[in-house]
This record gives C-alpha cells, sequence and structure tokens, in this order.
C-alpha cells in the first residue's frame, strides 16, 4: 500500500485530493496546522463516507514553518509520494502579509524538500504546487517556456518555490515534478476568492439574506477549471518516470463580469442591480488576463478538464444555494 503525504490536506485541493487517493488505495497521511478553531470541515466527511476508507486517514500537526515538525512527520510516516499544496494562497491578502506569505509559500517548500533530504527520502516523489499566478503580466496565453513575470508577493513566492523544486531535481536528482494550475474553483473553496464570494452572495441575496456584492476589477480574465478535476493532474505528475513541470488549465477565459453573470442568471438575476465596485478589492498591482496552454500535460499525461466552466458555476450554485436555504432558515440576518 502506498503512503501519500499531503501539506494544506485541509485546504480545496487537499480534500479532493485525499478522497482520490483514498479510492486509489493509498494510506494517507495530512498535515494541518494548530488552531483555536476547528480547521477540517473539508476533511471530516471522509470519516464517515461509506465509500471512502476513513480508517486509512491520519492528520498530522505540523507547519511549513517549522523545519523540525516536517522532519518529525517525515521520519514517522517515510511517504512514498508528497503533496505540497500547504500556502498562503490568498493572492490579495499577500499584500498585507508579505514576509509571512514569502516564509510560508516560499521558504515553506525548501525546508519540506530539505526535509526530504535530512530523513534520507531522496527515492520519494514530490509534487510541488506551482501557480499561474508566477506568470502575472505575461501576455497569453502562458505555458511551460513563458516568462515569469509575477505581480504579488505571492507570486513572487511561488516563482521561488517552482525554482527551488527545479534546482533540488537538477541538483539531487529528485523526483519533484511542479504543477502550474491555473485558477481552479469547487463547492469547497474559500469564500474569500472570487468565484464563491460570487456564488454564495447571488444565492444569499435571492433568498433575501444579503442586498449586495462589492467587488473590484470586473474585467479581470482567468482560465477557471474544476478543482476536482485538477487534482488528477497533480497525481498523474508523480506517475510519471520523471519529474517535469506542467500547466494544467482549461484553455479557456471568463472575466469576473462574465462569472456574475452566470451566477446571477442561474437564479433569474441581473447581476447589475446588485454588484457594486468597492476601490479596496483592487490589488496594488492588478494581474488582467491569465490563459493557460495545457497542450503538455494533455499530450505527456493523457489529462484533459472535464468540467465546463458553465457546468463548474451550475456545481457551485446549486451547493451554495443550498447552504443558503440552510442560513434562511437559521435565521440568518440580512446584511449587505
Amino acid at each position: 500500500m502506498k503512503k501519500a503525504l499531503i501539506t494544506g490536506i485541509t485546504g480545496q485541493d487537499g480534500s479532493y485530493l485525499a478522497e482520490l487517493l483514498l479510492e486509489k488505495g493509498y494510506e494517507v497521511h495530512g498535515i494541518v496546522r494548530r488552531a483555536s478553531t476547528f480547521n477540517t470541515g473539508r476533511v471530516d466527511h471522509i470519516y464517515r463516507d461509506p465509500h471512502l476508507p476513513g480508517t486509512r486517514l491520519f492528520l498530522h500537526y505540523g507547519d511549513l514553518n517549522d523545519a523540525s515538525s516536517m522532519n518529525t512527520i517525515l521520519r514517522h510516516v517515510r511517504p512514498d509520494e508528497i503533496y505540497n499544496l500547504g500556502a498562503q494562497s490568498h493572492v490579495r491578502v499577500s499584500f498585507d502579509v508579505p514576509e509571512y506569505t514569502g516564509e510560508v509559500t516560499g521558504l515553506g517548500t525548501v525546508r519540506l524538500l530539505e526535509a526530504v533530504r535530512d530523513t534520507g527520502l531522496e527515492a520519494t516523489r514530490i509534487y510541488q504546487a506551482s501557480s499561474s499566478e508566477m506568470f502575472g503580466a505575461s501576455p497569453p496565453p502562458q505555458g511551460e517556456g513563458t516568462p515569469f513575470y509575477p505581480r504579488s508577493p505571492y507570486g513572487c513566492a511561488k516563482v521561488y518555490s517552482y525554482w527551488i523544486s527545479v534546482n533540488y531535481r537538477e541538483s539531487y536528482g529528485m523526483h519533484v515534478s511542479n504543477g502550474i494550475l491555473f485558477n481552479h474553483e469547487s463547492p469547497r473553496r474559500g469564500e474569500t476568492f472570487v468565484t464563491r464570494k460570487v456564488t454564495r452572495a447571488a444565492s444569499r441575496i435571492k433568498l433575501g439574506v444579503q442586498k449586495k456584492l462589492y467587488l473590484g476589477n470586473l474585467d479581470a480574465k482567468r482560465d477557471w477549471g474544476y478543482a476536482k478535476d485538477y487534482v488528477e493532474a497533480m497525481w498523474l505528475m508523480v506517475q510519471q518516470p520523471k519529474g517535469d513541470d506542467y500547466v494544467v488549465a482549461t484553455g479557456e477565459a471568463h472575466s469576473v463580469r462574465e462569472l456574475c453573470e452566470a451566477s446571477f442568471g442561474h437564479v433569474g438575476l441581473d447581476y447589475r442591480e446588485f454588484v457594486e465596485i468597492d476601490p479596496r478589492y483592487y490589488r496594488p498591482a492588478e494581474v488582467d488576463y491569465l490563459l493557460g496552454d495545457p497542450s503538455k500535460a494533455e499530450k505527456l499525461l493523457g489529462w484533459k478538464p472535464r468540467t465546463s466552466f458553465a457546468e463548474l458555476v451550475r456545481l457551485m450554485m446549486e451547493s451554495d444555494m443550498e447552504l443558503a436555504r440552510r442560513e434562511q432558515r437559521a435565521g440568518g440576518a440580512l446584511n449587505g
């Protein structure tokens, strides 16, 4: 039985990846940060799902800022595969906490790679979560050969993680792959990210639990896919004979305005009546247009996205409508 270790297992991608690996027969270990409130909501259902062997899921307290915890967990688990998904991953927040973002998102990667070397696990295969935000201002379409031009502390930290992963692969012969994933969403997306912010608001406004939605740049274009599809690409990279770098995307971009139109339209509303621009949500440096070229992943991994933009919006809206109904039944207060 293969063992996999996932940093960031309590996030959107980590929860979908844990499900996928359990279905494939893995023993899955996840690293969680100690917090004063429960933060395992996205994986708790695994222990109750009769179709998922929750007895093969183990959680360990640790932190990418703490090298000793990484070493201890690696010595104890000795995983065959590591998926480094942990990060401070909110782009706008990274401008507010740039040093912390660099510590976790950037230096956290080298702490993990060094811990792998220190514990003699050089044969362990590693997936490093890279990001389309590394391309930033580079013109689309963006592929593996596109120059990086990050426009946020988050993007800069991810560029460091990308190159240190390449360096360890080339210096020590480690099996490390960078997955340059473009925006990927789901009903499990955090509510501060724009896609979920929009679908949550559209659902709540439809049911009278919210009045308005405040956003920043409606003309920004993103290549949006479904997170559940994208974790399959992560797994496929780790199964290849050698580590490599791959762009994972749909090859299709939509604006935030189109997202609003589709989400509000799903419940019969005109977004223009409810969406207002708030300058607080503009980034100090904007990324206007991200559009990925996934042809390498399609050719070498045999991976293709299965979920369209329209279907993704439908999935998220149906989930958030049910959440809004529960909120309404619980007497959710009307707010802006």
